[in-house]
Parts: structure tokens; C-alpha cells; sequence
């Protein structure tokens, strides 16, 4: 597996780009966000908008992206982790091949500070989490605030 590293300092092009995005909407199944939510993710990490930036991992096998990795920096410290793990999938056909263990570690050796994730609790990727270390600390709320 082939894996590249995009930072707002070696950014991916506009076409790999729309290729995250698409590879990221087909294999998030039921836990993905629309198209439009993870193009801002991915525009975070990249620093094309305002933020602390943060990276976006792919693992590709003969040149089709098998997993992807989102993270976002948050700019914070201690009271709340500085990395956030906002997207991570792997192709259908490809999973059970430690190609999510190998992107995770790889998010986890470039990450500097505390990462959090937010994973459902029927999420079969929990398992992969808590076996590289997460835990769970808190349970989290949240309040649309229209």
C-alpha cells in the first residue's frame, strides 16, 4: 500500500481532492456526512480556510485510494485533545486487510498532542480504536443551536 500525506505544506490537488471526498461519501456507509461537510473537513486540515490545519491520509493500491484519514488540529491543549480524528473509512472490499490499523497508525505518528474521535457505539471501527489505545472518557452531548 501507497501512502500519502497531504498538509497544508504538500497540499493535494484539486483532483485528488474531489477524489477523498467521493472515496470518503461512498465508504463512510451510514456514518458519513454530506459531500459538502466533508469538503470543509478536508478544506481545515488543508488550512484553505481559516483553522489550525491538520492532515488528510491516503493508503492506495495500484493506484486507487483503498483508505483515507481526515484530521483537524484544534488548537487546543489539555483540556481538550489537539488533533480530532474526523474521518476515517476504508473501501469495502479491502477492509479486514489492516489497511484501517495501518492509516490510524500512521494518523497517530504524525498527529503531535492528544487525538479525540467520536465513533458510534455499534461502529464495528470502535474495536480498531480501542485496541490502538482510545478510550472512553466521556459521553458526549450536544445542543443544535438553530
Amino acid at each position: 500500500m501507497d501512502i500519502k500525506v497531504y498538509t497544508p505544506f504538500e497540499p493535494a490537488t484539486l483532483s485528488e481532492k474531489g477524489h477523498i471526498v467521493d472515496f470518503l461519501f461512498k465508504h463512510l456507509d451510514q456514518y458519513g456526512d454530506a459531500r459538502k461537510d466533508i469538503q470543509k473537513a478536508i478544506q481545515y486540515a488543508l488550512k484553505e480556510t481559516a483553522s489550525h490545519g491538520g492532515f488528510v491520509i491516503t493508503g492506495e493500491i495500484d493506484g486507487k485510494i483503498a483508505g483515507s484519514v481526515v484530521i483537524n488540529r484544534t488548537g487546543m491543549e489539555g483540556y481538550i485533545p489537539e488533533n480530532i480524528l474526523v474521518y476515517i473509512a476504508v473501501d469495502g472490499s479491502q477492509r479486514g486487510k489492516g489497511i484501517g490499523k495501518a492509516l490510524m497508525q500512521k494518523a497517530i505518528d504524525l498527529a503531535q498532542g492528544d487525538m479525540a474521535l467520536h465513533v458510534e457505539p455499534d461502529n464495528p471501527a470502535r474495536h480498531l480504536y480501542e485496541k490502538l489505545g482510545f478510550t472512553n472518557k466521556y459521553l458526549e452531548m450536544r445542543l443544535k443551536n438553530k
